[in-house]
C-alpha cells in the first residue's frame, strides 16, 4: 500500500487581513495546509518552529519587514531551502531585485491573480520536491 503524500505546509506573512484571507482560502482549496501570521517577528518565529515547504512574505509588515524575515530565515541552515515568495504592494524594479538579492524565488504585485500565485507555487513546491528526489 503506497502512503499518501503529506499536503505541503505554506506560512503566509501579511499584515492585512484581507490578503492573508484570500492567499489561505485558494491555497487551502488547492489542497496545502496554510499557517498564517500577520508580523515579520511571528513569520521567523513560526518557521522556525515548523519549517515550512513554502513562504509568501509581505515587504512592509510590522515588528521586523519582509526582508529582515528573508535574511534571517536565508542565513540560518534551517530554513534556508524553504522557498520564498514575495507578495507586496509596493511592487517597483528595486523591490524585485531586492527582493532576489535576499534570495526570494519569486515575487509578485498586490493586487494579484489568486491563480497567478497558484501557478507559482505549485512550481515552486514541484521543482522543491522533484529535487529531493533527486
Amino acid at each position: 500500500m503506497k502512503a499518501v503524500p503529506k499536503p505541503a505546509k505554506i506560512l503566509v506573512a501579511d499584515d492585512d487581513p484581507a490578503i492573508l484571507e484570500l492567499v489561505r482560502i485558494n491555497l487551502e482549496a488547492r489542497g496545502y495546509q496554510v499557517l498564517t501570521v500577520d508580523n515579520g517577528a511571528d513569520a521567523i518565529r513560526i518557521a522556525m518552529r515548523e519549517k515550512p515547504d513554502l513562504l509568501i512574505l509581505d515587504v512592509l509588515m510590522p515588528e521586523v519587514d519582509g526582508y529582515e524575515v528573508m535574511r534571517v530565515l536565508k542565513e540560518s541552515p534551517e530554513t534556508a531551502h524553504i522557498p520564498i515568495v514575495v507578495l507586496t504592494a509596493y511592487a517597483s524594479d528595486a523591490g524585485a531585485m531586492v527582493s532576489w538579492m535576499q534570495g526570494a524565488e519569486s515575487y509578485l504585485a498586490k493586487p494579484f491573480n489568486p491563480e497567478e500565485l497558484l501557478m507559482v507555487v505549485d512550481r515552486l513546491l514541484s521543482s522543491e520536491s522533484s529535487s529531493e528526489a533527486n
